[in-house]
């Protein structure tokens, strides 16, 4: 099964993605996770990436859609994955349209307010995290708010939208997703 999850900054995609591929045995390909090795190993990609990250500013689509792009190639994709984090805005969704078929889009939903406090908690709790500050993070929701929101229309017009409320306790929220899933 591929999957998208999608939601704002602090909405436990991640968490969930882990969980879910646990539960699958599928990899979670964290596009956060794909922009701190490419930018760890300086790759030309992560060189460009790095200096739209510290602005907190998204990473364009020609970037991001060529990292994303070079993962999913990987032998270990072939069953299927969750993709967190990707994609962020239309553009990007047309250009996943065009490179695989995507079964189900998993959207958690969260208030500003929440994303700013868990956002800001993680900061505190996982020090050293550059993108984790008041300003980066409020930078953060905006973008979510212009450019990833409309991804919402976009695929419930595909009919394949899963939307799961962040809210509640991580043990619900997976249990909330996976039967969803089965439905």
């Amino acid at each position: 099964m591929k999957l998208v999850f999608l939601g704002p900054p602090g909405a436990g995609k991640g968490t969930q993605a882990k969980l879910l591929a646990q539960n699958r045995t599928i990899p979670h390909i964290s596009t956060g996770q794909i922009f701190r090795d490419n930018i760890q190993n300086k790759t030309k990609l992560g060189v460009k990436a790095q200096a739209f990250n510290d602005k907190g500013i998204l990473v364009p689509d020609e970037i991001t859609n060529e990292m994303v792009k070079l993962r999913l190639t990987k032998d270990d994709c072939e069953k299927g994955y969750i993709l967190d984090g990707y994609p962020r805005t239309v553009p990007q969704a047309k250009f996943l349209d065009s490179i695989v078929k995507i079964d189900r889009v998993v959207c958690f939903y969260l208030s500003d307010d929440e994303a700013m406090k868990r956002m800001m908690g993680r900061a505190i709790s996982e020090p050293g995290r550059a993108d984790d500050n008041e300003d980066v993070i409020k930078t953060r929701i905006k973008q979510y708010e212009q450019k990833t929101k409309p991804l919402i229309d976009f695929y419930k017009d595909k009919e394949n939208l899963l939307m799961i409320d962040a809210n509640p306790e991580i043990e619900v929220i997976q249990k909330d997703v996976i039967d969803k899933l089965n439905q």
